[in-house]
């Protein structure tokens, strides 16, 4: 463990003036148009409301009837965060509205066809509000025969893809959605991907990434790091391809079908012993009753305190009766018939049953036969996706301040990579600085004396230390410092104060003897002493005077010893 500490000295060192000079470079960090050139960028520059349009439609249900809840009325805004600001004049897309239903789009410049060609899905979703339930996913709008209008923008409008983040409740996932066409009955059915990844809610911006290449491969980032990898035609349900065969609908289960594998033994006889009528439980007849038992004395009695009110009329209200309350006697619970408790009867055997023996007859759990699937297909290239007219945002949230930003979707991943390096890792370092100054909880936890929850995240930061320095400090430079301290402050005691000089035997005695007469009572205060407590300082001068003596005699020994050598 040293040896990381005094690793981790060293490295501050190193570290804390680059990091300073970090912090004061992210402090003048402005926003600069990028030079990447893909399908579709959004960086919501001050033009971006010639590409994006709000809804004026509503969400389409069977059994939601009031307009103003289906009404897509949430409010949009283009415009710098408010929380871990990063990036000066660097704006997003902003969700305004709190339990809202929200739409919009933005056309692309052409329609984006992915045939034989990598997909690279990529966008920046921030919580300035958190989130605990709601949608930050987007969906990639398919191309149809006439032209789309963004006005007309709902829940059903048709798709392709749809990724990203959903939360609510104990759901917390990151949606990857395709919509696959039936190449037999022209038919769409939604592909779900299996076992996602979860989201990250946090305040600071999140990069998500979704990729899809040519065999089918697919891999979901989050903030650069992978989360999910897979394939198109093995983690989604219902699979992409229908199975070869199913059972046959008109074959059914012959009548003398034996499926049966266990039968009573046919041969087994009840023994003569066993008494089917003999009870479960029976009295105990060893029990006695205890002898304060008041077999007598009611479990309620009239309250002897209740009184009949004066203005009670016998004739009107009936006969007065006093209120009942628990019998004072019987709080032990030993009051009324006593009867005996009731124990296992050891004779007790229940209804007698033949014992089970294999069913000679058995000929297994029936199935239908299989048949070739009539509706079969196979389709080995679902990442060929129909072609994509638009992106769109429809959401319904709890939670208003989501901030979407830069938007990269084409085919090349080196390009989405260096668009996130020139975006999303210019925030996060501002952003990581922004939050290492108000992480208010870790430092109350230092100055309330949490020991536990430091010394935690302490041990957890040695740890990550230990696989990789740089980014490790870098994260986390308070307690990169705190370590570095805990090396260097008692080498620096060492040569500023020196070792601490051993005391002679002679000045222990002196201290020693000091201690006693100022233990021994003195004047008034001797006077004012009362007898227990002069009895226990006579004692304690007594042991200690006796201790002194026993360490004088063992010395004396010693010297002697040493003499005789010395002889």
């Amino acid at each position: 463990m040293n040896r990381f500490l005094k690793a981790i000295c060293i490295l501050s060192c190193m570290l804390l003036p680059v990091l300073a000079e970090e912090e004061a470079q992210s402090e003048i960090v402005t926003f600069k148009p990028t030079d990447i050139k893909a399908p579709f960028i959004e960086q919501f520059t001050s033009s971006w409301d010639s590409r994006w349009e709000v809804s004026h439609s509503k969400k389409i249900s069977e059994t939601e009837n009031d307009e103003n809840l289906l009404q897509y009325n949430g409010k949009w805004a283009v415009e710098e965060p408010t929380v871990y600001k990063n990036i000066i004049g660097d704006k997003g897309l902003v969700v305004k509205s709190a339990a809202a239903h929200h739409a919009i789009s933005a056309k692309f410049p052409e329609v984006i066809d992915n045939d034989g060609k990598t997909l690279v899905v990529q966008y920046e979703v921030k919580l300035q509000n958190e989130l605990e339930c709601g949608g930050a996913y987007l969906k990639l709008i398919k191309k149809q025969d006439e032209e789309y209008d963004p006005k007309k923008y709902n829940d059903k409008t048709p798709y392709v893809i749809m990724f990203g983040p959903d939360r609510c409740g104990s759901t917390n996932k990151v949606h990857f959605i395709f919509r696959h066409k039936n190449p037999l009955t022209g038919e769409y059915e939604e592909k779900h991907l299996e076992s996602p990844p979860q989201a990250k809610i946090e305040k600071t911006t999140v990069l998500y990434t979704l990729i899809v290449r040519p065999d089918n491969s697919f891999e979901i980032k989050i903030n650069n790091k992978t989360a999910k990898a897979g394939n198109l035609l093995e983690d989604f349900r219902p699979a992409v391809n229908p199975p070869k065969e199913i059972n046959d609908p008109e074959d059914k289960k012959p009548e003398d079908w034996v499926d049966t594998a266990k039968i009573p033994d046919p041969e087994a006889t009840k023994p003569d012993d066993w008494d089917e009528d003999a009870p479960e439980y029976i009295p105990d007849e060893d029990a006695v009753k205890p002898d304060d038992w008041l077999d007598d004395e009611p479990e309620m009695i009239n309250d002897p305190e209740a009184e009949k009110p004066e203005d009670w009329d016998d004739e009107e209200d009936g006969e007065w009766v006093p209120v009942q309350i628990p019998n004072p006697k019987c709080e032990s619970g030993n009051c009324g018939e006593w009867k005996r408790p009731m124990k296992k009867n050891p004779d007790f055997k229940g209804k007698w049953k033949a014992p089970l023996i294999d069913n000679p007859d058995y000929k297994g759990p029936w199935a239908p036969r299989k048949i070739p699937n009539p509706n079969y297909f196979e389709d080995n290239d679902p990442h060929n996706f129909e072609p994509m007219v638009a992106i769109g945002f429809e959401l319904w949230t709890m939670q208003n301040q989501i901030m979407f930003d830069n938007i990269y979707i084409g085919h090349s991943e080196a390009d989405a990579e260096e668009f996130a390096n020139q975006t999303w890792a210019v925030k996060n370092k501002i952003e990581m600085i922004e939050y290492e100054k108000n992480s208010d909880k870790e430092k109350e936890e230092m100055l309330k004396g949490n020991e536990e929850g430091f010394k935690e995240k302490l041990g957890a930061f040695i740890e990550e230390f230990k696989k990789d320095p740089i980014n490790t400090f870098k994260k986390n430079p308070i307690y990169g410092t705190i370590a570095c301290v805990i090396v260097t402050f008692p080498f620096l005691s060492l040569l500023l104060v020196g070792r601490p000089k051993r005391k002679s035997l002679e000045e222990l005695k002196k201290e020693e003897k000091v201690e006693d007469e100022d233990a021994e009572p003195k004047g008034e205060e001797a006077g004012e002493t009362n007898n227990v407590e002069e009895n226990v300082t006579s004692e304690n001068l007594k042991q200690r005077t006796a201790a002194k003596e026993k360490e004088e005699e063992k010395e004396e020994e010693e010297k002697k010893e040493e003499e005789k050598k010395d002889e």
